[in-house]
């Protein structure tokens, strides 16, 4: 069976994600990312080289977690967690918006929030999955 654009997509982005983040193997990462990567992201120097070089700079505990994936077309959304900051630094829980061309991530839009813990959870619930997160 044939997999959609949709589906290829997110699978790339996915992947792209585990290698820099989790793997933070930064040669293969450079397959996925554009050199002419587009970042509107406040807290990411511009280009591909001020994300890998803010990965590289972040504590090695640095940590990706996905909850949830959307595309339409080229373009995906994803929910996810940042974990492992540094030491007292809370998890961000972050969607973030990319756009796919020509096989690669070309352009990047987030909005990022620190996650709330059960003590000041109003609503009770987890920001993320089932259960919260830990500092």
């Amino acid at each position: 069976m044939n997999q959609s654009i949709e589906e290829k997509n997110k699978i790339l982005v996915l992947d792209a994600f585990a290698t820099l983040f989790n793997k933070r193997d930064y040669p293969l990462a450079e397959r996925y990312w554009s050199p002419k990567y587009i970042q509107h992201s406040a807290h990411i120097p511009p280009g591909r080289d001020g994300l890998f070089d803010l990965v590289k700079n972040a504590p090695a505990t640095l940590k990706y977690e996905n909850q949830l994936i959307l595309a339409n077309g080229d373009f995906l959304m994803l929910h996810g967690r940042f974990s492992g900051r540094g030491p007292g630094m809370p998890n961000w829980i972050v969607v973030d918006i990319v756009r796919v061309e020509n096989g690669v991530l070309a352009e990047h839009w987030d909005v990022i929030q620190e996650e709330a813990n059960r003590a000041s959870s109003k609503s009770g619930l987890p920001m993320f999955g089932d259960c919260f997160g830990e500092i």
